[in-house]
């Protein structure tokens, strides 16, 4: 008798999505090609996830762009007439019960508000999934995806289960189960796309699931930018961050400097400052899978080297990211006493991250190490868009994106990495030395930007299914 009421409720939950799921079919039909994407995220800090959206309205889709708005996306896609952006509500963590019941309580909230979500837009041709996170967006828009009609194409960033394992471990329960559900349903997605061949070549070989290689590549607004933007980005800066106002003031009062740049008042010509300190950025999610100790440690190896005599710059460290290890860390910077470098961390504006690197800077260090190995960092992509050299912490699959004494520098360690920056620094600035060397290496690359490479990668697959 119990069976027979739990199959009656059973049905009586999903007649209405089967009848509404019957409706949006026909409504799909029916209306102008249309895309739905979606970030179980911060949409502000998935980059790539923005691009999709901008380049498949600039090829005539109309996008509805879903996850969460904690941080401001950039103003190309809030502009955009053909991009709604629908904001998701994100539920915090219970303070009651143990902690794997609160996580079964928050996917649980998840999947049944993103279901909800899903079935009350309007439905689209695709479903553009980011994964990770993809527990429980994944089985949710693949059910929304049968019963509307959608084919579901899952973009894959990294694995989900293999972040988890940083925190629990990996032969945690919890972990297991989060590899499970991501090998198993990442299986009924209609297309894949990935962020390497290593990837790509693990899903065919360990999941049974066959991908598309799609490389994040820059945006269009990081490039090289004038003098005259970077130095109004520097002003900008001093206002808030002490290691961007001027050493010293200028003769004529009427003069505008910087740390690094000053704007003469007659011509109103900007130039760099001959004895300006080194720019050095680090844009990081302060997580587990990036040891910012180790920039830490080499600050402190390079500043020894300028108080032993040798002839290297001050420095200026410019540490941009939010993430649950950031507290943490800038207490461990306020407890050194650097005397000839200077770090700060400041939340950038979308628009301000570009022209920080788009010559501002004269290096990038990348901490990311990958907690499967299998992705690259979207910010080494972002550096090479505007011509920055890197030094980047070693992994697995790194070499597919920087290549060794080429467009930067790997380093295994903070030893290493105050070695490079020794080198690199050594009689700066120095227009015959290795940073511009690599730097004019990287404008001679002619890198693809993102909206070329979407062209030839992804655009066929979505007009052609």
């Amino acid at each position: 008798m119990a069976a027979s009421w739990l199959v009656l409720l059973a049905l009586c939950l999903l007649l209405p999505l089967l009848l509404l799921g019957g409706w949006k079919r026909w409504r799909r039909r029916r209306a102008a090609r249309h895309v739905v994407a979606v970030v179980l995220g911060d949409v502000g800090r998935s980059p790539r996830m923005q691009y999709h959206a901008l380049s498949l309205a600039m090829h005539g889709f109309s996008v509805t762009l879903l996850g969460f708005c904690n941080s401001k996306p950039h103003d190309e896609l809030l502009r955009n007439n053909r991009i709604q952006i629908v904001g998701l509500t994100e539920l915090q963590s219970l303070a009651v019960g143990p902690r794997v019941f609160q996580y079964g309580v928050k996917v649980v909230f998840q999947a049944m508000y993103l279901l909800w979500k899903l079935m009350w837009r309007e439905p689209g041709d695709y479903i553009f999934l980011q994964n990770p996170p993809g527990l429980p967006s994944i089985a949710v828009c693949w059910f929304v995806g049968c019963l509307c009609g959608s084919k579901l194409i899952i973009d894959w960033h990294n694995y989900g289960y293999s972040i988890m394992g940083l925190v629990h471990g990996p032969s945690h329960p919890l972990v297991l189960l989060a590899k499970w559900y991501e090998r198993f349903f990442g299986r009924l997605s209609h297309l894949n796309l990935c962020v390497t061949n290593a990837m790509r070549e693990d899903l065919a070989e360990n999941w049974r699931i066959r991908a598309v290689t799609v490389y994040d590549k820059p945006a269009s607004f990081f490039k090289e930018t004038p003098l005259d933007l970077q130095h109004r980005l520097f002003m900008k800066l001093g206002g808030t961050h002490s290691p961007f106002r001027a050493r010293s003031e200028p003769e004529d009062p009427a003069t505008e400097r910087s740390a690094f740049t000053e704007r003469y008042a007659g011509s109103g010509l900007v130039t760099r400052l001959r004895e300006r300190p080194a720019l050095l950025v680090s844009s990081t999610s302060w997580t587990e899978d990036e040891d910012f100790s180790i920039l830490l440690t080499a600050l402190e190896k390079f500043e020894q080297l300028i108080l032993d005599g040798h002839n290297l710059p001050s420095l200026v460290c410019v540490i941009t990211g939010k993430g649950p290890l950031r507290e943490y860390y800038s207490r461990l910077i306020q407890q050194k006493c650097f005397q000839r470098v200077q770090v700060c961390t400041p939340w950038l504006e979308a628009e301000d991250y570009p022209l920080l690197l788009a010559g501002s800077a004269d290096l990038g260090v990348c901490l990311h190490t990958s907690s499967s190995g299998l992705d690259l960092p979207m910010k080494v992509v972002d550096m090479f868009g505007c011509c920055l050299p890197v030094c980047a912490v070693n992994f697995k699959c790194l070499h597919e994106l920087v290549k060794h004494e080429e467009n930067g520098l790997v380093f295994e360690d903070s030893e290493e990495l105050a070695a490079q920056l020794q080198m690199l620094f050594s009689n700066f600035p120095d227009p015959a030395g290795k940073l511009n060397q690599f730097r004019e290496n990287l404008r001679e690359s002619e890198q693809l930007r993102w909206d070329e490479s979407w062209v030839q990668t992804v655009l066929p697959l979505v007009m052609d299914t």
